[in-house]
């Protein structure tokens, strides 16, 4: 069985927020949320214990969630970071090593897969 992963969700709009929170609790994740990038900073320099980021690139703030991940990575660097977003043609050289990337609509079960394969 797979170890269950702490993960901080970082979208602005509710909806998907909270969908997408009940989908990872239901399979035994323990999940933050922030409504924004600045909020996350504040959680993440306050928790040592997050495995995994799942960000959106467009939000409002002071940075997108490029900037945050690429913050992120800099505090610490072997936390598994996922970006998404409903840009098409992102281009790839602005996301830092090591993360992925799904594109706006995600199914959950992707996901899913995607936080499991970078547990340890």
């Amino acid at each position: 069985m797979p170890q269950n992963a702490v993960v901080l969700i970082v979208e602005d709009e509710p909806l998907i927020r909270f969908t997408t929170l009940d989908a990872l609790e239901e399979v035994g994740h323990r999940v933050l949320e922030a409504g924004n990038a600045d909020e996350a900073m504040v959680l993440f320099r306050n928790r040592t214990d997050i495995d995994i980021v799942f960000t959106d690139v467009n939000m409002a703030g002071s940075m997108d969630g490029i900037q945050l991940a690429q913050r992120i990575r800099a505090i610490r660097p072997t936390v598994g970071i996922i970006i998404t977003s409903g840009v098409v043609n992102l281009d790839p050289m602005l996301l830092p090593a090591n993360t992925v990337f799904l594109p706006k609509p995600y199914r959950h079960d992707r996901l899913l897969s995607s936080i499991h394969e970078m547990m340890p």
